[in-house]
């Protein structure tokens, strides 16, 4: 049977940070449970069209999942289970944050069969945590941490921040090694980005690109300073047992996060909720971005027709999946799906399966990709052993450099 993740998208958040891009906003009672209803009709419009899938993964990001009243987010969960083949293992994930769940939601999750808790902490340090504009201190972090560990769960990712504005080495290392201390199974740890449209575009713009350039910085780390803070990420995360698997991700062994290693793998994905993406049979789909769009369209969801430029037309299934919830479509071509692999798969350590290429587009990857191959390799940034192509390290300090390469 064909496997399926499914990522559930909760926009809701107290307050936005100050760094944060994503498509969240805050939202009373009511407009929550609007949301709520028109989420369950669009997960019960899609649930015959997947009833021959196995679905393995479920994520429930945002936003914050854990500030919507927890009896809603079980219903979701609850009409998901009752519709869909949920595999007995399925892997289902939570993004938490501290001060937003009190000790009968943590037992309402685990009972309702989550088992991965997602928290996001970014800095053990209170000062950090208020540039960032986190609507939570350290002490509550520990809080909802020890909380969960005593409901039971035994999966937990912690999100931490390096490049923090006024962040120093030492600053970051101190916040990497007492999380280590918390002894979680898993750890993502992120760099910094400047996103347009964000207040920290408004005040570090002109730092964020002072440091790109290797200029003096006011309030940014020095790019040294950031690369130095991953090196010692990697470093220390790999003495403390930590296997580092993605660009951004560490784990101990075997509890890497299933649900992301799908999206690098490009395997099927269906997004539901507002602005949520998909990728179905190589056809990706975002939904609407406007929340009383999305609400109105979901409350009357219905297939809709679709005339396409592409190089091929959708199948009977594909446009079946198509409807007015959707704000946009992209039907990838052959030659997009292969990039796409590669510039996805190049972000795993492990690298790209050379058998898996050819699996997927009946040629190998040589046949495609030579040229760019033998390049990197020459450059000492991409390697071939064991079936595998994979950066070396030196690849991936220049990734966004390597798998350009490909595109």
């Amino acid at each position: 049977m064909k496997e399926l993740e499914l990522y559930i998208h909760i926009p809701f958040c107290i307050r936005k940070c100050e760094y944060c891009d994503f498509l969240s906003f805050p939202a009373n009672a009511k407009t929550q449970k609007e949301y709520v209803d028109a989420l369950i009709k669009e997960i019960l419009y899609y649930a015959p069209k997947f009833k021959n899938r196995k679905v393995v993964t479920i994520f429930f990001g945002g936003g914050t999942p854990s500030w919507l009243d927890y009896k809603l987010l079980v219903s979701i969960l609850d009409t998901i289970k009752a519709n869909y083949d949920v595999a007995d293992d399925a892997e289902i994930t939570l993004e938490a944050n501290p001060g937003t769940v009190v000790k009968s939601a943590m037992e309402s999750y685990k009972k309702a069969g989550i088992n991965r808790l997602s928290i996001g902490l970014q800095s053990t340090k209170d000062n950090e945590l208020k540039i960032l504009g986190r609507v939570h201190n350290y002490e509550q972090f520990l809080k909802i941490y020890h909380l969960a560990r005593k409901v039971g769960f035994d999966n937990i990712n912690i999100d931490l921040m390096s490049g923090l504005p006024y962040q120093n080495i030492d600053d970051f290392m101190k916040s990497l090694n007492e999380v280590i201390r918390l002894k979680p199974e898993h750890l993502s740890v992120y760099t910094l980005i400047i996103e347009k449209g964000t207040p920290f575009y408004d005040k570090y713009k002109f730092d964020d690109v002072k440091q790109h350039a290797g200029m003096v910085t006011e309030a940014l780390p020095s790019e040294d300073d950031v690369y130095t803070m991953y090196k010692l990420t990697q470093q220390t995360l790999k003495n403390a047992g930590y296997m580092q698997y993605e660009t951004s991700n560490f784990a101990k062994k075997g509890l890497e996060c299933r649900h992301n290693i799908g999206y690098w793998q490009r395997k099927d994905y269906l997004g539901l909720g507002l602005g949520a993406a998909s990728l179905v049979d190589n056809v990706r789909y975002s939904n609407k971005r406007d929340i009383y769009d999305y609400v109105t369209s979901a409350n009357k969801i219905q297939k809709v027709e679709l005339s396409s430029e592409s190089d091929r037309q959708l199948t009977d299934n594909e446009l079946d999946l198509y409807n007015n919830l959707h704000d946009t479509v992209q039907i990838l071509s052959k030659q997009e799906q292969m990039e796409e692999f590669m510039f996805l798969g190049l972000r795993m350590n492990q690298g790209i399966s050379r058998s898996d290429f050819e699996e997927n587009f009946n040629l190998p990857i040589e046949g495609v990709y030579k040229k760019q191959i033998d390049k990197l390799k020459q450059e000492g940034l991409l390697e071939v052993k064991h079936g595998q192509v994979y950066l070396t390290d030196k690849g991936s300090d220049l990734a966004n450099y390597c798998m350009a390469q490909f595109v």
